[in-house]
Parts: C-alpha cells; sequence; structure tokens
C-alpha cells in the first residue's frame, strides 16, 4: 500500500506596496530649447540688419546716377525753377510756416492740410479723388535740384505743393554737367561760333551742339595733358636744379667758387626751362582760344541768358526726351566717370578714381606691413616665450591694444612717425627740401604703418589661435626625423597655420579698409589728384597725402555746402567702398582656400 506524500503549502504571495516617490519636473532651462530659439532668434534679427543696410546702401546708391525727368515749376511768388526731384516727403506747417505766406497762399495751404486730413479720414473732398497716401494734417514738399549756382546762389531748393501754381515738363528742358559750378538746367535757345549765330531754334542748336561737343572736349584734354604733364615735368626740373644749388650751399657756402659755378649752370638751365615754360603756355593759349569761339545759349527758367563754353560741358542731354536705352547710356556714363576720373566741384560731381587707388595702395601696404610683424609676434609668443609674469603682460597688452580708439592711433602715429621719425629723416636724407618737410608731414606710408599698428592685434590673436591649432604629433614626428625647432616650425607649423594667418589678414584688411579717424591725422586730405605712384622717377613717392574713400564719405556727408541733398552721393561712395572691401576680403579668401586645400591632405 502506497501511502501519497502530502502536498506542500502554497506560499502566500506577500505583496510589499512600494511608496511612490513623486516625480520632479525638469526646468525647460535644463534642456537648453530657450536659449537655442533666443540665439537663432539674435542671428537671425543681426543678419536682417545686415542685410537691410546692405539693400539700403545698394539701392540708394546704385540709383544716384540714373537720369530723371525735369520738371518746371511756377510758385505763388511769381518766380520759377527748373531741375530735378531728388526727394519727396510730406511734412506739417507751423505756424511759422503760415506767418511768411500770403493770405491766399496760407489759406490754400490750411485747405490743402484739411483736405489731406478729410482725405486720411475717408471722407474725399469734392473734385478729389482720395489717394490714402498722405498722411493727415500734413502736405507733400520736395527738393529740387535747380542748379545755375551762379545765377540763383543755390544748388536745391524746398517747393511745397501749396507754392506751386504751375508744373510742366519742357520737352527741351537740358541738363548740363560742366566743370565749374555744378550743374545747369535750361533751354537750349542759340548757338555761337566765333560769336556769330549759328543756329536760333532749340532743335538746331542742340544739333550743332552734338557736332562740335566731341572736338571741343578733345582740345579741353590736350590742354589739361599740358597742363598736368608737361608744366609739372618743367617744374620738377626747375625744383631740381634749385635743390641741386640749396646742396652746394650748404655744403661749401655762397662764397665758394663751387657755389658760383653751380649758380651760373643754374641760371642756363633756368633760362632753358622758361623758354619750354612759353612754348608750352602758347600752345595752352591757343587750344583756349579755340575752344572759346563755341558757345551754347540757354533760356533759364527764372530769366536770365547764360552762355555756357562747349568745352566746359562734360555732359549734356534732353532730359525728357530720353527712352529707357539712351536714360541707359547716360547711366553707364556717370559711373565711367566716377570710377575713372578725378573729383570736382568740392567733390560732390566728377569721379573718385584717387579715392580707390589711394584706398586699395593704402590697404595692401598696411597688410604687407602688419603681417610679417604679426607673425613673428605670434611665433614668439606662443612657440618661444616661456610662460611667465612677462608673457601674461603682453598678451594681456595686446588684447587692451584692441580696444583703443582709433584716433589715439592717429595721435600716435602723428607724433611719433611724421614729427620723430619723419621729421629726422628729412634732417639726414632731405636737409636741401628743409624748411619744407618731405616725411616729416602726413603721408602715405605714415597712414599704413599707423594702420598696421592698430590692425596688429588681429593678426597676432589669429595667427596664435592657427599656430595652437596644428597638432603636436606633427612637430613630435618631424623632431623624430632630426629637424630643428625652426625646420619644424618654417616646414610643419607654419604651412599648416597659413590659413588662420590668412584669416588674420582679412579682419585686418576688413578693419583697416575702413578707418577713417586716424587718416584725418596721418596723410588723407580732401583733394590729392597727385597719385602715389606714378611714371615720374622714383615711381613710387609714400610721402604723398592720399585721398581715400571713407574720408571722402566724411567729407560728403559734413563738408558739403548742402548735406541733405548730398546723401545720394554718400550713399552711392559708401556702395564703392563696400565692394572695395568685399573684393579684397574675396580675394584673400580664394587665397586662404587653395592653401587649405593644399595642405588637408598631409595633415595626421
Amino acid at each position: 500500500m502506497t501511502i501519497a506524500a502530502p502536498k506542500p503549502e502554497r506560499a502566500q504571495k506577500v505583496v510589499v506596496k512600494r511608496r511612490r516617490t513623486p516625480r520632479r519636473s525638469t526646468a525647460l532651462q535644463a534642456y537648453g530649447e530657450p536659449l537655442v530659439w533666443l540665439t537663432g532668434g539674435a542671428l537671425a534679427l543681426s543678419l536682417t540688419m545686415i542685410v537691410g543696410l546692405l539693400v539700403l546702401v545698394f539701392d540708394q546708391g546704385a540709383s544716384t546716377f540714373w537720369p530723371r525727368e525735369v520738371v518746371r515749376v511756377d510758385r505763388s511768388d511769381a518766380k520759377s525753377l527748373m531741375g530735378e526731384i531728388n526727394v519727396a516727403e510730406h511734412f506739417t506747417p507751423g505756424p511759422d510756416v503760415y506767418a511768411r505766406l500770403s493770405p491766399e497762399v496760407a489759406a490754400r495751404a490750411r485747405a490743402l492740410v484739411a483736405a489731406n486730413a478729410d482725405e486720411r479720414a475717408g471722407v474725399a473732398p469734392a473734385g478729389s479723388a482720395p489717394s490714402g497716401t498722405v498722411p493727415a494734417g500734413t502736405v507733400q514738399r520736395r527738393m529740387v535740384r535747380t542748379g545755375n549756382f551762379e545765377i540763383t546762389g543755390e544748388h536745391y531748393a524746398w517747393v511745397s505743393d501749396f507754392e506751386v501754381t504751375r508744373e510742366t515738363r519742357p520737352e527741351w528742358a537740358v541738363v548740363v554737367e560742366r566743370l565749374a559750378w555744378g550743374r545747369f538746367y535750361g533751354e537750349p535757345k542759340a548757338f555761337l561760333v566765333g560769336g556769330k549765330t549759328e543756329a536760333s531754334t532749340p532743335a538746331e542748336s542742340w544739333a550743332l551742339f552734338q557736332r562740335y561737343h566731341d572736338e571741343c572736349r578733345e582740345r579741353w584734354l590736350q590742354r589739361r595733358a599740358l597742363e598736368t604733364d608737361a608744366v609739372g615735368a618743367v617744374n620738377r626740373e626747375l625744383e631740381g636744379i634749385r635743390l641741386e644749388l640749396r646742396g652746394v650751399e650748404l655744403a661749401h657756402g655762397k662764397q665758394s667758387p663751387e657755389y658760383a659755378a653751380q649758380e651760373a649752370a643754374t641760371k642756363a638751365s633756368e633760362a632753358a626751362l622758361h623758354r619750354r615754360f612759353d612754348e608750352i603756355g602758347a600752345r595752352i593759349q591757343a587750344l583756349n582760344a579755340e575752344n572759346a569761339r563755341y558757345q551754347l545759349v540757354f533760356d533759364t527758367a527764372t530769366g536770365d541768358e547764360a552762355k555756357i563754353q562747349v568745352s566746359d560741358i562734360v555732359r549734356a542731354y534732353p532730359a525728357n526726351q530720353l527712352g529707357f536705352a539712351a536714360k541707359t547710356g547716360v547711366y553707364l556714363s556717370r559711373w565711367k566717370e566716377f570710377l575713372t576720373d578725378v573729383p570736382r566741384e568740392a567733390n560732390s560731381e566728377g569721379g573718385v578714381f584717387p579715392a580707390i587707388f589711394g584706398t586699395v595702395i593704402m590697404t595692401l601696404v598696411m597688410s604687407i606691413v602688419v603681417v610679417p610683424f604679426g607673425v613673428l609676434a605670434a611665433l614668439y609668443l606662443r612657440e618661444y616665450a616661456k610662460p611667465g609674469l612677462l608673457v601674461s603682460i603682453v598678451r594681456i597688452a595686446v588684447n587692451n591694444l584692441a580696444g583703443v580708439p582709433s584716433i589715439v592711433f592717429g595721435v600716435f602715429g602723428l607724433g611719433f612717425f611724421c614729427y620723430i621719425i619723419g621729421a629726422s629723416l628729412d634732417q639726414f636724407l632731405f636737409s636741401t627740401h628743409l624748411p619744407n618737410p618731405t616725411l616729416g608731414k602726413g603721408g602715405l606710408l605714415w597712414a599704413s604703418l599707423t594702420l598696421a599698428l592698430l590692425t596688429l592685434p588681429v593678426v597676432i590673436v589669429a595667427t596664435e589661435e592657427a599656430l595652437a591649432a596644428v597638432p603636436g604629433s606633427m612637430r613630435e614626428g618631424s623632431y623624430a626625423c632630426g629637424a630643428t625647432k625652426w625646420q619644424t616650425i618654417q616646414r610643419i607649423v607654419l604651412p599648416r597655420a597659413m590659413p588662420g594667418i590668412m584669416t588674420g589678414m582679412i579682419l585686418a584688411i576688413a578693419r583697416g579698409a575702413g578707418e577713417v579717424a586716424p587718416l584725418m591725422l596721418v596723410g588723407a586730405v580732401k583733394l590729392a589728384p597727385e597719385l602715389a605712384v606714378d611714371g615720374v622717377f622714383p615711381y613710387l613717392h609714400p610721402e604723398r597725402s592720399f585721398m581715400h574713400l571713407g574720408f571722402h564719405i566724411y567729407d560728403l556727408g559734413f563738408q558739403s555746402q548742402n548735406s541733405e541733398a548730398a546723401k545720394p552721393m554718400v550713399y552711392t561712395t559708401t556702395l564703392l567702398l563696400i565692394a572695395i572691401i568685399v573684393l579684397l576680403n574675396v580675394s584673400a579668401i580664394w587665397v586662404r582656400g587653395r592653401l587649405r586645400k593644399r595642405y588637408l591632405s598631409g595633415q595626421f
């Protein structure tokens, strides 16, 4: 008989209830998402502001040279004017405006303001069509470029709508761009040749002007070449023999036989040079006499008659008869003149080629000077100098130097480079020129060195970072192959740090090319038609003053007769300066890209 074993009792299931720990909510800032949105928004805002500024400069600067129609405005004070409309704006007339108006015109102004207010509110006044674009309680006024400065005494005039009694666009309104006195606006009346009237209608006068203008301008160019090149060569020779005589005087004294012999030779040379000068003067007078025979007579809006010599007219066109192709031709012709000619009319007209040349040459000289010094300083600090108090002080000084106001560098350049270094060199090298300074004044060389000091911290910091980014394994591999420290730096470190060095140079170019304040003290001037590089020995003249686009912008904006009216040229020159800086930077970036591709495959 088999006895079954008793079944084991089931283990009782014990359920232990765990106490739930309340979950802690994680702050949103811990994920970093708000900061991501904040930094992204800041970047978008910055880019929007930069793009908006560039669009504004491009829009205003590119449209400056586009020819506009000419309007003739008859005003309530019985005065008429003719010109191009530059600016239109709305304003609210104040009590002073109404006080200087006649009762009839004041009533018209109040009625126009009230009509605009009703129109804004949606109540169209009788006999008018609502526009919905005029701010309430305002009237429109326009700035008209009237020209004819020698007649009216002003280049621009503001005209309010309530002052206008009649406005037309004359068919034969001609815009004249001339060498002096600024623009001229009038209708051709007659054409004179040798004092005799050859044409007496606008169409015939304009046809004769087109016939003779090119040959008159060619004679004017010949005269300018004689005045600048031929006369300039004679003056340089006269100055040269004077300096030779001065040198003999300083070396031997006035009572010496050497001085007497040199004086006799000087007189003979001066006589020959004066004869050459008289011959050149006779040729200039002949060209002037021939050009004086051709004159174009105009009627103006003020009722005056004006005679303009054809050779003094740079460009003229009947503004209200031009089609799109003709306007494009005038537009491109103005751009060509702006980029290739010299300024005229207090820099408000003509070209800016000397300023372009001065800006580019100064930037290149600055780069040639600052890059070697910045690289050598960074090499010493990174590769040779032992860490310590002195090196820390030098690095702090370099970083602080980057924050010094640029005008301080200008004062330093004027005092150190011009008055100390330049004056000392004048004593040793150009003693015969004294008391007139040669190097002891502002010039291209001192301006470039001053901006080199200004941009030196940028190059040092960028080069140090580039040197630190070179992997240490490359240095160790070079040392293992038996190379010295300098060979390692020369053949391994510097080539692979060159893209970073080029980055420092790009930043230096961008910083230095746009600086103006130091240049006002060490060489930049309002007008310097003589370039620092020419065909006269020694061909490079670093002691000469120069023009700069940044200073040109300052001069247009703050030194013009009418700063408000000069805004279009300010925008155009700003656009050109931005384009030059971008071109220089793009060239440096292209070189940096080539260097990076060259050494990228060799890195390990």
